[in-house]
């Protein structure tokens, strides 16, 4: 099968070879993917650069990338034949030791990492969900139902906040979101928010406040708990609930406890892959309710043949996309 593959960390355009590699088989347990469309994610680019927590190789030969979409060619022992032949969506691919990702053109995973995917969903849409939409739905539902409540989505135009967005709205919660300027506001207000606030104009925790009458949000889903920190203080309800999958801004905040705890706040910093089977099946089940109820809002900022991965790559880590980076493995 043609891929693309690194065997040392660096930059895209150094490290990333595109070739011939063996097809994978499906194992016990496993399903084999023909993949249509790869999703590129931050921390694949990071994965494959040595950023933060990500110093060391995978395995000698890495293909990246774990999300995806495609249809189901092969199934392995254990495995139902009736899986056969569906589309399907696909998270966590190159993770937790498994060093063959999605830029490739097929994948042999885990059954319980695929999902059907609905014949009105592209395959481009459906390798946009993966990691940002199971990230964002842990984010938004992990201490229980929003329906009445607030729920404050920082950084609702990037990829998991604009999904935090749309599954919060979708709960019934009034949601707000923090967004760098006008074309982000747009998006993320089309998502569901009710309100959006320029972080870069405006001062987050007092422009809550001002928006819940003095009263804060019950629950935050957080790209940066770190740089936020401040305005989660500010701005966060007693009793009130922060969900952190990202700290950029600040990746070693002094955690100012007796704050919280006359909050009787709950943190909740969290990594996909490691959490609960429980937690990862509820969000599956979910995201597939979700998509069978309406329409939803699947941003692809741009899509690359399987020879321009490296270009992919750069293309997440320029900061300035808006929504789900692509590469199509059969190009």
């Amino acid at each position: 099968m043609r891929a693309a593959w690194y065997e040392r960390l660096g930059a895209a355009a150094e490290v990333i070879t595109i070739g011939e590699q063996p097809t994978p088989s499906a194992g016990p347990g496993e399903v084999r993917v023909r993949l249509e469309a790869s999703g590129v994610n931050p921390a694949d680019v990071k994965r494959r650069s040595g950023m933060g927590r990500y110093t060391q190789m995978d395995g000698p030969l890495v293909i990246p990338n774990s999300d995806g979409a495609g249809i189901v060619d092969q199934v392995g022992a254990g495995v139902g034949d009736y899986w056969l032949g569906q589309r399907v969506w696909l998270y966590n691919g190159q993770r937790g030791g498994r060093t063959h990702g999605t830029a490739a053109e097929y994948i042999a995973l885990d059954v319980g990492l695929v999902t059907p995917l609905a014949d009105d969903v592209s395959f481009a849409a459906g390798a946009c969900l993966g990691i940002p939409c199971m990230t964002a739905h842990y984010g938004v539902f992990s201490d229980g139902p929003v329906r009445g409540k607030t729920v404050l989505v920082t950084g609702g135009a990037g990829a998991v906040g604009h999904y935090a967005v749309q599954l919060a709205a979708w709960g019934g919660a009034q949601v707000y979101a923090t967004v760098s300027g006008a074309e982000k506001a747009a998006e993320a207000e089309a998502a569901g928010a009710e309100t959006t606030i320029n972080y870069r104009k405006q001062n987050v925790g007092e422009a809550v406040l001002d928006l819940t009458n003095g009263v804060g949000v019950d629950r935050i889903v957080d790209v940066d708990f770190g740089g936020n920190l401040e305005a989660t203080l500010t701005c966060l309800k007693l009793n009130g609930v922060v969900t952190a999958y990202a700290s950029d801004g600040n990746g070693v905040p002094a955690i100012p406890v007796g704050q919280l705890m006359a909050r009787n706040a709950t943190l909740r910093p969290f990594v996909l892959n490691v959490l609960p089977l429980a937690a990862r099946q509820a969000a599956q089940r979910d995201i597939t309710r979700w998509l069978a109820e309406g329409e939803r809002i699947h941003r692809v900022a741009e899509s690359f043949p399987l020879d321009q991965t490296a270009a992919a790559h750069e293309a997440v880590e320029a900061l300035n996309k808006l929504g789900t980076v692509i590469v199509e493995p059969r190009l």
